[in-house]
């Protein structure tokens, strides 16, 4: 700059405009030589390096240019051009020295930013990224580097040793704990939640507490986010998955089966001893053919050896429409091509109310698909609560309106008839 302002006083200007005018022209120089480094840096370097990346033979390198690294390294160029020239400006070369150094370390933390996000963003092309998730652990390292960046940031500015403020830091741990609450327990919650494999992306998740009941699709330091059934999303606190109870059902998932656990609620009144002609009946349905005649050829040994008479059904031994509906539903169960015959498998019943008793179906799907699952129960209960009638059953129904409607109407008629006749 003072051959340049010494050429300038030379043309006979004066010396307070010479020198202003040499700071302008050496001001658009520097700026001239950034801009034309920053076309090149970008223009022809970053094209180069982004057709190399594109036509190597690893595909994910590509998510290096996703994530525009490259583009952020190159805002370095201009930086460290501006920060070699300031000598040129005496006058000006500490602050310069400064702003340039400063703005290298906020591109510079940009950079490793990215670099960790492609990172994460390689790490889960992988199978493995399901089971044991690393975000949590980029975003402290995220952290951690912002908070040295800062410091470096800071310590530059006032120029002062970074070992002097990493030196104050102890007494505001306190403060530090405080902000960073979340982080650290979210820290420690991914650690154990990746140790004992608790959650993965993907798996489906219920936690009232909280309104979640759907399937995870981010797990990061803080949160894990849950998609619900509804499309909604619910961010729940990683912390929370360890001092709260919730409910997985990645094993259901990974089973091959999902359980079927519904009641059919059957009228007392409506159960009764077999008699001959319903025997007769029930020979001819398929699944009870054979069950029919070996439990008559039983009863009829164990009367015939206790001298027991079968007039009276209260003496020996006999069926029951419900014993017998009972068998039908499971032997239907065994050979339905929706049940899993691997699994358990039974039909019980459970205590009797005053709605009735409960024969409750405990069986599971081959397919856990949502869809597939509920018309599979569908079918199956559709199927029995039309043939229940065959075995002379009924389902228990509180009456409804109608029904007492046509009770009332039922004794108007009666009590007419019976005025009449009087």
């Amino acid at each position: 700059m003072e051959a340049i302002q010494g050429l300038l006083i030379e043309l006979e200007i004066a010396p307070t405009i010479a020198k202003y005018l040499s700071l302008s022209m050496m001001v658009l120089l520097i700026g001239g030589i950034c801009f034309i480094a920053n076309i090149i840096s970008k223009k022809v370097v970053i094209r180069l390096i982004t057709h190399f990346v594109t036509q190597s033979k690893f595909p994910r390198a590509t998510l290096v240019i996703k994530r525009k690294v490259f583009d952020k390294l190159s805002h370095i160029v201009p930086a460290i051009i501006i920060y070699y020239f300031s000598a040129t400006l005496p006058d000006y070369q500490m602050v310069i020295e400064k702003g340039a150094v400063t703005y290298i370390l906020v591109v510079g933390l940009m950079v490793i930013h990215a670099l960790l996000t492609t990172v994460n963003d390689i790490y889960q092309t992988y199978e493995i990224s399901k089971v044991k998730p690393i975000k949590g652990y980029v975003s402290v390292v995220n952290i951690i580097v912002l908070i040295l960046g800062g410091i470096l940031i800071i310590s530059n500015l006032m120029g002062q040793s970074p070992f002097i403020l990493l030196s104050g830091i102890g007494a505001l741990s306190a403060v530090l704990m405080l902000v960073f609450k979340d982080s650290l327990l979210g820290l420690v919650a991914g650690i154990q939640l990746a140790a004992n494999d608790m959650v993965r992306v993907g798996d489906w998740i219920e936690m009232p507490k909280y309104g979640a009941d759907g399937n995870i699709i981010d797990i990061s330091l803080n949160t894990v986010k849950v998609q619900n059934f509804d499309k909604t999303i619910t961010n729940v606190p990683s912390y929370a998955l360890i001092s709260d109870s919730f409910i997985n059902w990645r094993g259901m998932e990974t089973s091959g089966g999902r359980r079927m656990k519904r009641s059919i609620l059957i009228d007392t009144n409506s159960i009764s001893f077999c008699t001959e002609s319903m025997l007769e009946k029930f020979k001819e349905i398929h699944y009870l053919k054979d069950f029919i005649a070996k439990k008559e050829k039983e009863h009829s040994e164990y009367n015939s050896r206790y001298g027991i008479y079968e007039e009276n059904k209260v003496n020996g031994r006999s069926l029951t429409n419900i014993g017998v509906f009972r068998t039908y539903v499971e032997k239907y169960l065994k050979h339905h091509p929706g049940i899993n015959q691997n699994m358990t498998l039974m039909v019980r019943q459970l205590t009797p109310s005053e709605q009735g008793l409960p024969i409750e179906i405990y069986a599971f799907t081959n397919d856990i698909k949502w869809e597939v699952y509920e018309s599979i129960q569908f079918e199956i209960f559709e199927h029995l609560l039309a043939i229940m009638g065959e075995f002379g059953l009924r389902v228990f129904q509180n009456p409804s309106g109608s029904d007492l409607k046509e009770l009332i109407g039922e004794t108007q008629k009666k009590t007419v008839r019976f005025k009449s006749v009087g």
